[in-house]
């Protein structure tokens, strides 16, 4: 006879089906929490940069590279134009202020000049003797008012001796009359002849200086053109370094042109760039220092060009009381120019991390070291080697500075030996 056996309960049929269910629903769980999570990410510690956060002293500057160059140079041009006839000075050479460069020659130039000192000279020999001649007249003018003055006196003389003689009875009155018209007639006839010279000697003397102001002329006129023959030497403007001369003997040239260029160098200035973030902060007088031989070398800006040109301006410096030894125009140096005092701040050392989270967020270790969590900050000023932080970081926390470039979007590291 058959036994008839129980049915057994469905969980227990369905066993092993329900514990993979379980675990299925357990995996999608942790999953879940895990997506839900902060996303973390593993890394070795010893491929990381950890820096502390310090309270420093915190000077804002910038390190720029600048090239030396003399503190002034002058072209020099011609003053007249011609041929290069031969080159006195070479480049590279110190030459004085006033010293011949080189001499040029114009033969046109030349015979006009000597022309014009074969009419100056033509000229300069008639008004000698229109001055002659006028000095004759002069003295006929001189003799002539002698000569009145003489007949004015005798006249008198006679007409006094007239009226004597009437009273004595010697001469009649009618004698004595034709004495006092004759006298009177002398008189005014002498006084109209007064007249007259006063009149000449004027004229002449005017004839006489118009005639020394057109000898001045033409004499200043002659000077002039002689001085132009003195300019087809080219002189130094300035004391200093002959650079270059860029003509050669027999090459024309122009009135005002170019032919070479000196460089001063009794004092040397720095030009560089700065990029025109710092343009409204960058004026004349700012002080910068350069590094040279573990000695610090003081500069001071002198001109800011406001031209911005491919994302930059032009910055000239000069040096203070002293400057390196071996200065030469075309050397570098790196140059800090300060853009104010050195303040008390919280600073991290510089690093790529800047670049990957453009200084709003950064790594903070936990006190254990183990952990490091994305944790956002505020950077406010910079310089080449620290950033200044206005929030989120306290003096004595941790950071990581470097590596960002491997973290990707991970909110948590976990660091490992």
């Amino acid at each position: 006879m058959d036994i008839q056996l129980k049915k057994r309960p469905w969980y227990i049929r369905y066993k092993y089906y329900l514990l993979a269910a379980v675990i299925f629903v357990a995996f999608m769980v942790y999953v879940m929490i895990l997506s839900m999570g902060p996303r973390k990410q593993r890394i070795d510690i010893d491929s990381l940069q950890i820096s502390a956060v310090e309270t420093g002293r915190f000077m804002e500057y910038v390190d720029v590279e600048g090239l030396v160059q003399p503190i002034l140079t002058i072209q020099v041009n011609t003053k007249e134009g011609g041929f290069v006839d031969h080159i006195v000075a070479e480049e590279g050479t110190m030459i004085e202020k006033g010293d011949t460069i080189l001499m040029l020659s114009n033969p046109n130039l030349t015979r006009s000049i000597n022309d014009m000192r074969d009419e100056y000279e033509k000229q300069l020999v008639n008004y000698q003797n229109q001055e002659i001649n006028m000095e004759k007249q002069t003295l006929n003018l001189r003799q002539q008012i002698l000569q009145a003055r003489y007949e004015q006196s005798r006249l008198k003389k006679n007409y006094e001796l007239a009226k004597e003689e009437y009273a004595l009875g010697i001469k009649s009155k009618a004698e004595l009359e034709v004495v006092e018209e004759e006298y009177n007639f002398r008189i005014q006839t002498a006084a109209l002849q007064m007249e007259g010279l006063h009149y000449d000697s004027v004229a002449s003397s005017l004839s006489r200086k118009i005639l020394q102001n057109d000898m001045e002329r033409e004499r200043k006129k002659l000077t002039r053109e002689l001085e132009k023959l003195d300019d087809l030497a080219v002189r130094a403007p300035i004391s200093g370094q002959l650079s270059f001369i860029q003509v050669t003997p027999g090459q024309q040239v122009g009135a005002n042109s170019q032919v070479g260029e000196i460089k001063v160098l009794s004092q040397y200035k720095i030009h560089t760039s700065l990029s025109e973030y710092y343009i409204d902060r960058v004026t004349t007088g700012l002080t910068a220092t350069i590094l040279y031989q573990n000695k610090r070398f003081p500069l001071k800006i002198t001109k800011v060009v406001p031209e911005v040109k491919d994302r930059s301006f032009d910055v000239d410096l000069v040096f203070g009381d002293e400057m390196p030894d071996n200065v030469r125009v075309g050397k570098s140096y790196r140059v800090q120019i300060e853009l104010g005092q050195p303040e008390e701040a919280v600073v991290i050392p510089r690093g790529n991390f800047y670049q990957a989270t453009g200084g709003q967020w950064i790594y903070k270790l936990s006190e254990d070291g183990d952990k490091a969590y994305r944790t956002p900050i505020t950077i406010g000023r910079q310089n080449p080697q620290q950033y200044e932080v206005t929030t989120g970081l306290q003096p004595g926390d941790r950071v990581i500075t470097t590596g960002y470039d491997q973290f990707g979007e991970a909110e948590v590291l976990l660091l490992e030996n």
